[in-house]
């Protein structure tokens, strides 16, 4: 019955790997057809590159010795105005003086090399953090806000609904000048402050919805159970709904904080220097287009791919744990 089961498989394998197939060869034809020069050798620097720092000489003199120690030479300069002797330490491979040369000040001498991290790093790690900050300040305002939309008081009930729709029916663009020029003008804000106030009351919003949701999915009678047994209504929602409600709304939780990393690139629009932005900068300097489009696009596919198995992994903690 397996060998059958297995046999009967094959065919669909097939069919996805033309597929794929046919996809690949695809875009390969629509590059012929742009007739783009492209330069993926370009890409890897904008990770991590070697940044050349020329080193010169202190003062005017002559060069009294250069002593190759591997990599590096120490290059030891005598002032013709006297005074104590100037040691530069240089690349062996950079050396452009030799022993007993007259040197001028500001003559380059030579110069060292360092890794440095490259702008797509620094953009990564910047759409990274916001995220993370913007998803855990969100997740915290969406449970607030959630317990506030199903209470018994009308104040704090209008106010979450308020709140709600007010977020859920403009666009995040809107919410983020508003929240920079005006509230972050008033408040004297950061751009990195407002970027993450402005993404945390969005997706807050959404959480809102979904825990309100979760909430109200778990039978009452569990409620009525646990307030029999003498639980107070906090305690009731603690330890018997939340928990289960949280399981319950895991996957559309996850939907959404994925959906904030890529939500997230609207915050270059006020000068933050996120993964989108930094891919701007870089194309108008090397003019790599598609290359650099396609490396940002491949990076916001990894960090989602990343947090949806993490989220996948949760779920299934939590299935076992039932």
């Amino acid at each position: 019955m397996s060998l059958k089961r297995r046999s009967a498989q094959w065919p669909w394998h097939g069919l996805l790997v033309v597929i794929l197939l046919g996809l690949a060869i695809g875009l390969w034809m629509a590059t012929k057809q742009v007739n783009y020069e492209w330069r993926w050798e370009r890409v890897p620097q904008y990770f991590a590159y070697h940044d050349e720092v020329t080193q010169t000489a202190p003062v005017a003199g002559r060069i009294a010795g250069i002593h190759p120690d591997g990599v590096y030479s120490r290059v030891d300069v005598i002032p013709d105005a006297g005074g104590s002797l100037a040691v530069i330490t240089v690349e062996t491979d950079t050396l452009k003086v030799a022993e007993g040369a007259q040197v001028a000040e500001d003559q380059e001498i030579g110069a060292t090399r360092h890794w440095r991290v490259g702008p797509l790093t620094e953009g990564l790690w910047v759409t990274i953090w916001i995220s993370f900050a913007s998803g855990f300040i969100g997740l915290i305002i969406g449970l607030v806000t959630g317990l506030c939309r199903i209470s018994k008081n009308p104040a704090l009930r209008g106010l979450a609904v308020l709140y709600i729709e007010l977020i859920r029916g403009t666009p995040l663009l809107v919410q983020i000048f508003i929240f920079y020029f005006f509230i972050g003008t008033v408040l004297n804000l950061d751009r990195m402050v407002a970027g993450i106030g402005a993404l945390s009351l969005f997706v807050g919003a959404y959480t809102a919805e979904i825990i309100r949701a979760g909430i109200q999915s778990i039978p009452k009678g569990q409620t009525e159970a646990a307030r029999s047994l003498g639980m107070s209504a906090a305690e009731t929602m603690i330890h018997i709904v939340l928990p289960q409600a949280f399981k319950r709304v895991l996957p559309p939780l996850a939907g959404q904080f994925i959906s904030l990393i890529k939500d997230s690139s609207l915050v270059s629009v006020i000068a933050i220097t996120d993964l989108t932005k930094s891919g701007r900068e870089i194309i108008t300097s090397s003019f790599a287009t598609f290359e650099i489009w396609f490396t940002v696009a491949l990076l916001y596919l990894l960090i989602t791919s990343v947090l949806s198995q993490l989220l996948f992994w949760l779920e299934r903690r939590f299935a076992r744990s039932d």
